[in-house]
């Protein structure tokens, strides 16, 4: 084996939500997910080992997969199925494979965390032009989310529409930064940002070191 191989994020959803699972499955080159299935997520450097750690999971447990990235730096990995269970062995397989175990993870940081209030119709329009979810509207609350390690955002994303009634605008979770849009009332929007911290605060891990180049 050439080089060490760095766990960046693993995340398990126990029930994923019907715009969460939509939304995954509309940006998807696997197996799509569905609603009220379990994820689990993970995201690695480098790269590329992400086909060895998927054949694992594969190889041992009932689940499907989702999602195989290899992104410039990291890869990312998804498998999902209908029983908990299952899917819950297949992440352990990936990180008994690895030699680690998920607090060894970076712990979620936080790069932007905004609330818009009431956007205009024009800002609305150009969101829905490059939007990955649902549509935003003018007058419309906006909560935008910037976390490292991306994985991270999926668990933000999916426990937020558990908490409140928002719409998923935007979710990008691959690559160096996870990004994360929802739109709804300015009720909804608090509650949902709320959800949003209590997850991410949820998730041990070590601290990222900080380079000259980050």
């Amino acid at each position: 084996m050439s080089s060490k191989i760095e766990l960046r994020g693993a995340v398990h959803l126990d029930q994923m939500q019907p715009q969460f699972a939509a939304t995954v499955a509309a940006n998807s080159d696997g197996y799509f997910p569905v609603a009220g299935e379990s994820a689990f997520w993970l995201e690695v450097q480098p790269g590329i080992v992400v086909n060895r750690l998927l054949d694992v999971a594969l190889k041992s447990c009932d689940v499907k997969p989702g999602a195989l990235i290899t992104e410039r730096h990291y890869g990312t990995l998804e498998v999902h199925g209908p029983d908990q269970g299952q899917v819950r062995e297949a992440g352990d397989a990936i990180l008994r494979e690895l030699g680690a175990a998920r607090e060894e993870g970076l712990a979620p940081q936080i790069l932007t965390d905004e609330i818009v209030h009431q956007i205009d119709d024009h800002h609305a329009m150009m969101i829905n032009r490059t939007r990955a979810g649902m549509l935003v509207l003018g007058k419309d609350t906006l909560y935008t989310l910037e976390v490292t390690p991306a994985v991270h955002v999926l668990l933000a994303a999916n426990e937020a529409e558990k908490a409140s009634h928002i719409r998923l605008v935007g979710l990008g979770h691959d690559g160096a930064v996870g990004r994360l849009r929802l739109a709804g009332t300015d009720a909804e929007i608090e509650q949902a940002v709320m959800a949003v911290h209590r997850a991410l605060e949820g998730i041990p891990g070590r601290a990222a070191q900080r380079t000259g180049n980050d």
